[in-house]
């Protein structure tokens, strides 16, 4: 990686000399994903491999939907309808998780549905369905990434507390952008309960101050060290305040350790976290079904272009 085209030639040829290697040139395909070129930037999409999808489940002809899963729906094990097979549902859903590295849309329909892989119901098998009905719309929809521009490093958190009735557990996401693409994002379920809404939010800022701090690390490898603070978008006021003021306990004694942890980075100067609106939070994506306005507003914020589109 580099932009020295003389030196990058160099190092083939040394390679070529001491490896058997062979030069396949600019990327275009590697491993289903397909990369398409043009002087604006790149995209990153999965077309052949969303249409092979379609093909495998005969839904060529299927009718499509807007959105990948319905607004507020809350899929639970103790569900009444019919068991399906289920090695066809894991089959199902671990093609769709390979589809979330440049579909990262589908994250938190996948997420959820992963949950069901040891007895899956009927009413689990509609939302794949669902998804891969989503998918016909646009499936040469993919990541873009633009070829200039600065390399500002942005973080997004958020988190959706009691989002898993079982466990009652909380759902935390995060989305970190350089220079305007997607490098990284997550839609995980807590390892513990939350007894806040506000320390739910909190452990999902710590869990991406932890990727923050990797990628400003990375990016010091590639000889490029930032000098200022990496802004933190969060929507939760309360989640803000704690990790500003090192004196605020009422809501801090449950997650003291990620407290310390992440005021420690906030007190550096690595992260400064900043207010952001529920509506622009790009994260909300990795935490709940939203309805179809809001939904295609939050992707198209996270680079989500469609390759086929008409200009």
């Amino acid at each position: 990686m580099g932009n020295d085209e003389k030196t990058i030639k160099e190092v083939k040829i040394h390679l070529h000399k001491n490896f058997s290697i062979k030069d396949l040139r600019p990327l275009k395909y590697l491993i289903g994903i397909e990369v398409a070129r043009s002087p604006g930037g790149f995209v990153i999409s999965q077309r052949k491999y969303t249409l092979d999808i379609l093909e495998d489940c005969g839904m060529q002809r299927c009718r499509p939907s807007k959105f990948p899963m319905e607004q507020n729906l809350c899929l639970t094990k103790d569900d009444d309808s019919k068991e399906v097979d289920a090695a066809k549902y894991r089959r199902l859903v671990g093609r769709l998780l390979y589809l979330t590295v440049p579909r990262p849309d589908i994250a938190y329909s996948v997420n959820q549905l992963s949950q069901f892989l040891n007895c899956p119901r009927q009413v689990h098998m509609d939302v794949v369905h669902r998804v891969i009905r989503y998918l016909k719309t646009t499936p040469g929809r993919g990541l873009f990434f633009p070829s200039s521009g600065n390399l500002n490093l942005i973080a997004y958190c958020d988190a959706s507390w009691f989002s898993f009735p079982t466990t009652k557990r909380s759902n935390i996401g995060y989305y970190i952008s350089l220079g305007g693409a997607p490098v990284s994002w997550r839609t995980k379920k807590q390892s513990i309960v939350s007894r806040s809404s506000a320390e739910a939010e909190y452990r999902a800022m710590a869990t991406t101050v932890c990727e923050v701090l990797w990628i400003r690390w990375l990016l010091e490898d590639f000889d490029y060290k930032k000098d200022y603070a990496t802004p933190l978008m969060c929507d939760n006021e309360a989640a803000k305040h704690i990790a500003e003021n090192s004196v605020y306990h009422e809501r801090t004694k449950h997650v003291e350790m990620d407290c310390y942890f992440v005021r420690e980075r906030v007190t550096s100067g690595e992260i400064k976290p900043c207010k952001i609106k529920s509506k622009l939070q790009p994260a909300d994506i990795f935490t709940k079904a939203l309805g179809t306005y809001q939904f295609r507003f939050l992707r198209d914020k996270l680079g989500v272009r469609n390759l086929h589109s008409p200009t």
